[in-house]
């Protein structure tokens, strides 16, 4: 079962693992409209005889106002699902974002995931989200609060949890884009996380095929003439001439103890793609990096070229206005990262459960997230309050 399913980025590197998807439910009418008319397009899984959610129940409804009925009506099998798989909405967690966590109703919308698993008692859930959950404070201000809260609610339905980050450009995606995964288990052994990658930044030193390229990945699609092509104007052409790839317009930041000279990065509208690197993580905006092109212009990637760039298969049928597929695509999880998890996920269903009376046990965090929350606690010990100060007169203005 799919929860939280858009526009089934997922749900297809999962049924490339074997999985197939019986339900997926989305809110979003355009996400639900793609995944109906992918479904009645009969795309063959990786050319197999399998076809993209063949079986799958595709559903537009509300999770949060849907009752443990209404979820056993919609499952409508006598066997729970083998995996519930999803990631709740992001933004209140992301960078991309204004970080508002549970005080935005996007924040707690990992509950009614947990909801769905009280009702329907998966054999395993998959849980993903942004990287960004791992520091999250909660609403006592406590840094990788909101995680705890997200483990406790998981535990309290029977789950033992196991989480890590993955970057997806480790498993064949041409894009950096570094997730947090959790796999939950009530009988079952858990999952192996990470899985095992299958490319890597230096190739010189694990033996690995190298991180798949933008270029690599864009072969074959046509790179002038489209009419989704955005080109720049005169004025930002002029700007994106000074950038070299792989980099952005630069932009300023506070003055903080720690940073004398002030915080910098890249305009997000402003970053010129390198093309012999794995793209930026794509976002859900119609606004993704720009592409220099032989002739020295500049011009935005297509949708299209996102699509290639978060692992859909070739003919995937995204529905509804050009903003709105941008969103879908950027919102997903990249195909080729959701395989690997399913390899896993699948390989700890073929074992079976454990033996009787015996139950998997939760397992401790990884040391990466030790090190980033108390980072994160020294930051905001060193400029806490200048950023206080920042935000209040930022709103003042």
């Amino acid at each position: 079962m799919s929860i939280f399913a858009g526009a089934g980025g997922l749900d297809a590197g999962l049924e490339q693992a074997g999985f197939e998807t019986r339900l997926a439910i989305d809110v979003d009418r355009d996400a639900v409209d793609t995944l109906k008319a992918t479904k009645a397009k009969r795309l063959p899984v990786e050319g197999g005889r399998r076809k993209y959610l063949a079986k799958a129940e595709i559903v537009h409804a509300d999770v949060t106002k849907l009752t443990k009925a209404d979820l056993l009506d919609l499952w409508a099998a006598d066997d729970p699902p083998a995996l519930l798989a999803g990631g709740p909405p992001c933004q209140s967690f992301s960078s991309a974002g204004k970080q508002k966590g549970l005080e935005d109703d996007r924040g707690r919308l990992f509950k009614d995931f947990v909801r769905a698993a009280r009702a329907l008692r998966p054999s395993l859930i998959l849980f993903e989200n942004v990287q960004g959950l791992v520091t999250a404070r909660d609403q006592e201000g406590r840094i990788g609060g909101v995680l705890e809260a997200v483990q406790a609610e998981f535990e309290s339905a029977g789950y033992a949890c196991r989480f890590a980050l993955v970057n997806a450009a480790d498993y064949g995606t041409p894009q950096r884009r570094v997730r947090l995964v959790m796999f939950g288990s009530r009988r079952h052994e858990l999952p192996v996380l990470p899985p095992s990658p299958t490319h890597a930044r230096d190739p010189a030193v694990s033996e690995l095929p190298r991180w798949r390229s933008i270029r690599q990945a864009l072969k074959g699609l046509p790179l002038r003439g489209s009419s989704d092509a955005v080109w720049a104007n005169e004025e930002m052409e002029r700007k994106l001439a000074e950038v070299s790839p792989g980099r952005g317009i630069r932009v300023g930041g506070a003055v903080e103890k720690n940073r004398p000279g002030g915080h910098w990065g890249y305009r997000q509208d402003g970053f010129v793609a390198n093309w012999d690197q794995p793209a930026r993580t794509v976002r859900a905006a119609s606004t993704p990096d720009w592409l220099r092109m032989k002739d020295g212009c500049h011009r935005r990637l297509t949708w299209q070229e996102c699509a290639r760039l978060q692992g859909f298969p070739e003919g995937w049928e995204f529905q509804g206005p050009s903003a709105s597929r941008f969103r879908q695509i950027g919102n997903a999880v990249p195909a080729e990262l959701a395989k690997a998890l399913g390899v896993q996920a699948a390989e700890a269903l073929k074992k079976g459960p454990m033996k009787r009376n015996a139950a998997p046990s939760s397992e401790p965090w990884p040391a990466a997230f030790t090190r980033r929350i108390q980072y994160t606690m020294a930051e905001h010990r060193t400029n806490g309050a200048s950023r206080k100060r920042d935000r209040r007169t930022r709103a003042a203005a």
